[in-house]
């Protein structure tokens, strides 16, 4: 552990911080580590961890309950671990005395109106800006009624009180809009970003991790390519960056006295304006011994240099998201990369002295034809014949629509499912390892990124059986038969709409959208105009 938790004092905040998933995975996350540090450096929080497969606490009462959601298939997940505390599943079920649940994480800033009957609190955006206030508003009406205690947070920038904001739909179901329930809470709520001189790094460095002994440091935060499929880069904006002798360097070295094993992290780490200077610092004899590790590299950055350093530190492999083979394809969704990068980037990679390429694509993106995927094909085979000796992967995801992107407009295709079977079948007969995501589970991410209230009474009708993934689209069409919704807590509520209208469908722009309270970094506008330059290159 690289910090020294407080000692709570009398009174404290009774606090579970749990992860809707195993220790090893949960512990991974970075965004859970800090979540938890920050509030254990607090005297007036006493805070555990809890994970599906292990439990620090005994099942007591606590005064807050935080689930942190980093991906949408976990969701249902959060219904089982309330159900073990004994915390009733639905908000408006529970009593003065039951602890106030809150939710952070980038499912639950995008889109989190599937699960938010679930919530009483949700913080939108980085825990950096929203923790300090969220806790010192609620020390400071804890002997208030629940409803008072949520009045006062719902003044906070970025927290979101889902019980105080109401839907409003047509006869036909169809949203108009998501009003608060008086005139004295906000109409709308903002994404709170951080903007300090430091990003994050470990706080905690465990051999039980998914990633073992490895101590993580945050490079950047967001992406400036603006990919408009991705809310990695359009729901974290700006493009943030430490400095390398205040942020980088001295987060390293704090790593460095518990393990030798480092990973740079960030949606695109060598786009840092000072990573050629923390290359050349990492070169120094005195760090021979140490384990390192890129997370995705713009291609266009590769370079010999750097992958030899790579390689001398133990790194077998790097990886480049291409997302398609097509250069049309890369002009539309604004993939800033020519075919020349990647050939140069692979080139690189083996001179360096690695053994291996990972390239990320993307199947079923808006525009995309039978022909791109034979590009894509082609120039899988092209790169392979010019790096003879040397490993590709390619990693196969489907385009799924996300929330305050260009793209969220545009639907789930279901061709995608045979292009994947294509890709797979041209590239491995051809030496070519593939590796793709669930076609199937792509869909279900698509129910929960583009969804409404109305699916909360399937995500609890399913709660026992999530990984059934045939189970959720028969727990719709009998949710959508049989009108649950009236049934679960959220009445008043509208049936839910045809299963291909939220998952397949493309989306009128002047539609209301199920996140319209919300605002991201960018606007509404912004966004069309993002779609529009797109669409400009079809």
């Amino acid at each position: 552990m690289l910090f020294k938790p407080a000692v709570p004092e009398s009174g404290a905040l009774k606090t579970v911080l749990a992860f809707p998933n195993t220790y090893s995975i949960g512990i991974t996350s970075l965004g859970y580590q800090i979540i938890w540090s920050t509030l254990s450096q607090r005297r007036d929080v006493n805070v555990k961890r809890l994970f599906t497969d292990q439990n620090e606490i005994s099942h007591h009462q606590c005064d807050l309950f935080g689930i942190s959601l980093s991906w949408e298939l976990d969701g249902p997940t959060v219904l089982n671990l309330l159900e073990k505390q004994k915390i009733p599943i639905w908000s408006n079920d529970r009593k003065e005395n039951d602890p106030i649940v809150f939710g952070g994480g980038p499912v639950l800033t995008a889109n989190p109106e599937p699960f938010a009957p679930f919530f009483d609190v949700i913080l939108l955006g980085d825990g950096e800006n929203l923790l300090p206030s969220f806790i010192d508003t609620i020390q400071d009406t804890r002997k208030q009624s629940r409803y008072e205690i949520f009045k006062a947070l719902a003044q906070i920038p970025g927290i979101y009180i889902p019980s105080l904001y109401k839907p409003i739909y047509t006869k036909e179901g169809d949203l108009i809009n998501i009003n608060p329930i008086h005139s004295d809470i906000p109409q709308s709520i903002s994404k709170q970003t951080w903007r300090g001189n430091s990003l994050s790094h470990s706080t905690v460095i465990t051999p039980e991790a998914a990633w073992p002994n490895i101590h993580m440091v945050e490079v950047v935060r967001s992406c400036p390519e603006l990919c408009r499929f991705c809310m990695a880069s359009y729901l974290t904006l700006p493009f943030r960056t430490p400095s390398l002798e205040e942020g980088l360097i001295p987060a390293i070295e704090k790593g460095l006295t518990a393990t030798n094993r480092i990973g740079l992290l960030g949606a695109s780490v060598t786009q840092h304006p000072q990573f050629a200077d923390l290359i050349n610092w990492l070169n120094q004899s005195r760090f021979d011994n140490i384990r390192l590790s890129v997370s995705s590299v713009r291609a266009s950055t590769v370079n010999a240099k750097m992958t030899s350093l790579l390689s001398r530190h133990g790194s077998k492999s790097l990886t480049i998201a291409i997302e398609s083979g097509s250069e049309r394809i890369r002009r539309i969704i604004n993939k800033k990369l020519s075919e020349e990068e990647i050939f140069v980037a692979a080139k690189a990679a083996k001179e360096g002295g690695l053994q291996s390429m990972k390239l990320y694509g993307m199947v079923g993106l808006p525009g995309e034809q039978e022909e791109d995927i034979q590009a894509t094909i082609d120039l899988l085979l092209k790169l392979k014949k010019s790096t003879p000796g040397f490993r590709l992967t390619l990693g196969i995801s489907t385009f799924v629509p996300k929330a305050h992107t260009p793209f969220q407009w545009h639907g789930l295709r279901p061709e995608a499912k045979n292009r994947i079977k294509l890709l797979e079948k041209k590239l491995r007969s051809n030496g070519i390892d593939v590796r793709p995501e669930s076609f199937g589970w792509s869909v279900i991410q698509a129910l929960f990124s583009r969804s409404d209230r109305r699916l909360a009474p399937v995500i609890a009708t399913m709660k026992e059986s999530h990984n059934s993934l045939g189970g959720w689209k028969n727990a719709y069409k009998l949710a959508r038969n049989e009108n649950l919704v009236a049934e679960n807590s959220v009445a008043g509520l509208p049936k839910l709409p045809p299963w291909e209208e939220i998952v397949n469908a493309n989306w009128e722009n002047k539609k209301i959208l199920p996140w319209n309270h919300l605002n991201g970094p960018l606007t509404k506008d912004q966004l069309i105009e993002h779609q529009q330059d797109a669409i400009d290159q079809l």
